[in-house]
C-alpha cells in the first residue's frame, strides 16, 4: 500500500507498529530514534540489577513467543536481545533509522500529509505519524540547589557511568523508585559506604527471581504450556494486583496483609523497619517487587536517610537536619518524566494548532492515542495507558493493531487521514477519569498524576477492557479528510 508511515522510537512500541503495519501491506514504514540502535529503555537503561518486574512470558509479543527465557523477569540484556532478534525475525531492524533525533512534526494543511523535522536538518513526509517515544524516555533530575558545585561524580541510573568504579566508594542514592530498587543490592555489596535518600517507602511483595532448574525449562517448551501460562500470568497473578488497586476496600486489604507479612519478616532491624514503612494506602504508588531491597538496606554499610535534601554541597549531601553526608558519588534514582510523553518535540496540527497547547490542561488522548485536530498522529502508550498490574506489552499490540484498522478504514474511504471527534476525545476522557473515583490511585500523590493532581498516566482498568476497547477503529468518531484538501466527511 502506498501509505507513507514515520514512526518516532525504536522500542517495544515503534518496533510492534512496524511490523503489524508491514504484515498487512504497509510497506513504507520509516522508524526513526535518537538512540543509536534499536531497544528503547532497554537500550538505555544498562544499571547493574536491570531486569523487568513483569514476568517474560508476557512482557514479549504475543506473535513472538520465546519458550527459553532465563528466569520469570529477565535481565534487560536479555530483552534487549529478545528485541533485537524479534526486529531482524520480522525484517524491521532496516527500517530504523539512528541517531536520529526528531524535533518537530508539522501538519501540511494543503497536501493532507505530516512534515517530520530532525535535529539533523533532514525532513520526513508521511501520510501518518506514530509516536512510540513512551513513558519512560526522559530521565528526571529534581531541581536541588548546588548541584553543579558537587566535586565528584554524578550520574542518573538510566544514564549509567560503567566506568566509574565505585569500589569501596561513598555514594549517595537519592530516589528509591524501581531503578534503584535493583540497582541498590546489587552494588551495596561493592560500595564502601551507601546513604540512600528516600523521600517516601514502598509497598513491596517477594520476588527472589531465580534462574529456572532445567525441568521448569523443559516443561516450558511442551506443546500448550505455555499458552496456558501466559494466560495465567495475564488474567490472573498480574490483574490480580489491577483488582487490588482498584478494590482498595475489598482486594486490596488481601495483597496488603501478604505484603506486610513478607516485609515484616525481612525488616528485622526496627529502626529501619520505622523508617521505610510506608505511610499510604496500598497501591497508591507503585507497588515494587524485590526480595533482596529490604535485606540490603539492613546492610552494616548502608543507611536509609529520611531527612529531605536541601542542597548539594562539594563533597556531598546536606539535608534538612543541617547534617552534611560526605560522598564521592552521588547516583539519581529519580525516574522519569512520565507525564512529558514526547515532549520537548513540537507538533503541530491542522491549522497549526499545538499540540502542547492542546495539552495546557493536562495530556489526553482518545484510547490514550489520538487528539482532535491531529489527524493521522496515533500516540502509543499515550496518556492513560500505562498499567499498574499488568504488561505494557499487551497495550502497545493493542495499539498497532488500532493504528493499522484506522489506516485501513481510510483507505476503504479513499481518505487522507482519520481525525477524532472532539466531542468523542471529550466523553473517553471524562469516562477514564471517572473510573479512578474510589481506587487507591487516587489516595495519595504519585508520579501518575501531573501538578493539578489529575491521572493521566494510567489505564483506570484491566488489560482485557484495554483489548476490547480498540479491537478495531470506530469510524462514527472519526471525520474523515479528504486527499488534498481541508474538507473532511463523515
Amino acid at each position: 500500500m502506498g501509505r507513507r508511515v514515520v514512526v518516532i522510537g525504536a522500542g517495544f512500541g515503534g518496533i510492534g507498529a512496524a511490523i503489524e503495519l508491514r504484515a498487512h501491506g504497509y510497506t513504507d514504514v520509516t522508524i526513526l530514534d535518537a538512540a543509536p540502535g534499536i531497544g528503547g529503555t532497554w537500550l538505555a537503561n544498562t544499571y547493574p540489577g536491570a531486569a523487568c518486574d513483569v514476568p517474560s512470558h508476557l512482557y514479549s509479543y504475543s506473535f513472538a513467543q520465546k519458550r527459553s527465557w532465563s528466569r520469570l523477569c529477565s535481565p534487560q540484556e536479555e530483552i534487549l536481545e529478545y528485541l533485537r532478534d524479534v526486529a531482524r525475525e520480522y525484517s524491521v531492524d532496516g527500517l530504523v533509522r539512528t541517531d536520529t533525533k526528531v524535533t518537530a512534526c508539522r501538519w501540511d494543511d494543503e497536501a493532507t500529509l505530516w512534515r517530520v523535522e530532525t535535529e539533523q536538518g533532514d525532513e520526513y513526509t508521511a501520510d501518518a505519524v506514530v509516536v512510540a517515544t513512551g513513558q519512560l524516555a526522559q530521565p528526571s533530575i529534581p531541581g536541588i540547589p548546588g548541584r553543579e558545585d558537587f566535586a565528584g561524580t554524578e550520574f542518573h541510573s538510566a544514564q549509567w557511568d560503567h566506568d566509574h568504579d565505585l569500589t569501596g566508594r561513598k555514594v549517595a542514592v537519592i530516589g528509591t523508585g524501581a531503578s534503584a530498587v535493583q540497582f541498590v543490592p546489587a552494588i551495596a555489596p561493592v560500595v564502601g559506604k551507601l546513604s540512600v535518600f528516600q523521600r517516601t517507602g514502598n509497598w513491596f511483595l517477594p520476588r527472589k527471581n531465580l534462574p529456572y532448574p532445567r525441568s521448569v525449562q523443559r516443561l516450558i517448551k511442551v506443546p500448550g504450556v505455555q499458552r496456558l501460562r501466559r494466560w495465567g500470568l495475564k488474567r490472573l497473578y498480574l490483574e490480580s494486583l489491577t483488582a487490588s488497586i482498584r478494590n482498595p476496600r475489598t482486594v486490596g486489604p488481601v495483597l496488603k496483609l501478604k505484603s506486610q507479612i513478607f516485609m515484616r519478616h525481612q525488616l528485622r532491624d526496627p529502626e529501619v523497619r520505622r523508617k521505610v514503612w510506608p505511610d499510604y494506602t496500598f497501591g497508591c504508588k507503585r507497588v515494587l517487587f524485590s526480595s533482596y531491597w529490604l535485606p540490603a538496606l539492613q546492610r552494616d554499610n548502608v543507611e536509609v536517610v529520611t531527612d529531605s535534601v536541601e542542597r548539594i554541597e562539594p563533597t556531598g549531601v546536606r539535608t534538612k537536619d543541617g547534617r552534611l553526608h560526605e560522598v564521592d558519588t552521588i547516583i539519581w534514582g529519580t525516574g522519569f518524566r512520565t507525564t512529558s510523553f514526547m515532549f520537548p518535540m513540537e507538533i503541530h496540527g491542522r491549522e497549526g494548532r499545538s499540540l502542547r497547547e492542546a495539552w495546557s490542561d493536562g495530556p489526553h488522548a482518545h484510547l490514550g492515542m489520538t487528539v482532535p485536530g491531529f489527524p493521522n498522529l496515533f500516540v502509543m502508550y499515550g496518556p492513560n495507558t500505562n498499567t499498574s498490574g499488568g504488561s505494557i506489552i499487551v497495550y502497545l499490540e493493542s495499539q498497532a493493531r488500532y493504528v493499522r484498522t484506522a489506516l485501513q478504514e481510510a483507505d476503504r474511504r479513499g481518505a487522507a487521514a482519520a481525525e477524532v471527534r472532539p466531542e468523542v476525545e471529550a466523553a473517553s476522557d471524562a469516562e477514564v477519569q471517572s473510573r479512578f473515583e474510589g481506587t487507591a490511585w487516587q489516595a495519595c500523590d504519585s508520579w501518575y498524576r501531573d501538578e493539578s493532581g489529575r491521572i493521566i498516566t494510567n489505564w483506570p482498568g484491566y488489560m482485557l477492557e484495554y483489548e476490547k476497547a480498540t479491537e478495531a477503529i470506530d469510524p462514527s468518531e472519526y471525520v474523515w479528510l479528504e486527499p488534498g484538501e481541508r474538507k473532511v466527511s463523515s
